[in-house]
């Protein structure tokens, strides 16, 4: 597979064109999310001195994404690739430089002050920049892959950023990087088995990686396989998240009404552990009706990928859409106990300013990409008939062998 080569793509003129090229579901699935985040942020802070506090912080980092947005929108989203190089080594010199003059919560060192204007998490953003750049190596080596080492340069392609991530230490995010990296490279041509060798090798690393972890970060590990071996302390917030979402039954205590979150019986229950406070106050409906929000989203994502117009906006889109859905099922798992407790937002509903910009530009290049439409995309044929995999951009006959 080769990358595509042609005229300048087409730029909307006018607002009508503008919008008819828009993806409408998957802007009125982000509209709804978004939306539905500022509701449920000042549920879960609404008792308080101060209500309106994490509400209007929210709100104010959402219009800043929305304005960032509409730039990326209107800019041929190509012209990333072009300043795909520049855009990691800022990525590395911002990840480094949170470890120097970085601010520390929570046992982590993750973010930037900004003085009045806040702080800012250079990790949340930097999951953009290694969908754009991951996405602009694999177009630039297309493959075939015909062994794991001919992957090898895509895994150390992240793995400077991962070590950087993971020294803050932020174990989360780094597993989102692992995430996108798997997405893309499969997306891209790599072999199943070949993707599989790497996975056992990061098994592999395991034992030695849990000397490295820090002590509140083993304890998690523990408690998630074991609540109740410390109920107060580790397997805390695990156990009352899932009281939480067990005392909402069907249709929940009504909105505004919860009261484990409100009254801090769930700890961090407006960032990490949100969702419980989605399933105690709307109970099992309401919390379907957010995942279903989030399946629109990801359908609509891929959607994307299938009618991008060359290589690299589908690898992009694939990686945002990997992102993303990694992020709610890691965050969902969490909150009802099937899943470690890893710091990992929901995205567009966690209180949280970097994370809710990154997703809306995340979905920017989404909506870019796919204005910019169809002439090429990926494809897997999987029919019975044909015994190999078969990853080709539309209207192309490449096949790699499984």
């Amino acid at each position: 597979m080769t990358a595509l080569t042609g005229p300048p793509l087409p730029s909307p003129t006018g607002p009508g064109r503008f919008f008819r090229q828009l993806d409408l579901p998957l802007l009125g699935a982000t509209l709804a999310l978004t939306g539905f985040g500022l509701i449920m942020v000042y549920s879960s802070t609404h008792v308080s001195a101060h209500p309106f506090l994490y509400v209007r912080s929210q709100a104010l980092h959402l219009a800043v994404g929305v304005a960032v947005a509409g730039f990326l929108l209107a800019v041929d989203y190509r012209n990333f690739a072009s300043g795909a190089r520049a855009l990691y080594v800022a990525n590395l010199l911002l990840l480094a430089a949170v470890l120097v003059v970085g601010r520390t919560s929570l046992g982590a060192q993750r973010w930037i002050a900004l003085g009045p204007l806040g702080q800012f998490q250079p990790s949340e953003l930097a999951k953009i920049v290694i969908v754009i750049t991951l996405a602009k190596h694999l177009t630039d080596r297309p493959g075939p892959y015909r062994s794991v080492w001919e992957l090898m340069p895509f895994l150390g392609h992240i793995a400077l950023p991962i070590l950087l991530i993971f020294k803050q230490p932020d174990l989360g995010t780094a597993l989102v990087y692992g995430a996108i990296f798997v997405g893309m490279l499969y997306a891209g041509g790599a072999r199943q088995r070949d993707l599989a060798v790497i996975g056992a090798g990061g098994l592999l690393l395991v034992p030695a990686l849990w000397h490295v972890l820090k002590e509140y970060q083993r304890r998690r590990l523990l408690a998630f396989l074991h609540p109740s071996l410390d109920p107060l302390g580790a397997g805390y917030g695990i156990i009352q998240s899932k009281i939480a979402v067990g005392s909402g039954l069907l249709w929940g205590k009504g909105l505004f009404a919860g009261t484990q979150g409100v009254l801090r019986f769930v700890p961090e229950h407006h960032t990490d552990f949100i969702f419980s406070v989605v399933g105690e106050e709307l109970g099992f409906v309401g919390s379907v009706a957010l995942l279903g929000l989030f399946l629109l989203w990801l359908v609509r994502g891929v959607r994307v990928a299938t009618v991008a117009r060359d290589r690299f906006g589908a690898l992009a889109a694939v990686g945002i859409v990997s992102m993303v859905a990694f992020h709610v099922f890691v965050n969902v798992g969490m909150t009802v106990g099937m899943m470690p407790i890893t710091g990992i937002p929901l995205p567009f509903i966690s209180y949280g300013g970097s994370a809710l910009m990154t997703m809306v530009w995340a979905t920017a290049l989404l909506l870019n990409i796919g204005m910019r439409y169809q002439k090429a995309g990926i494809e897997f044929d999987a029919s019975p008939a044909v015994p190999v995999r078969v990853i080709r951009l539309r209207g192309r006959s490449e096949r790699l062998e499984e």
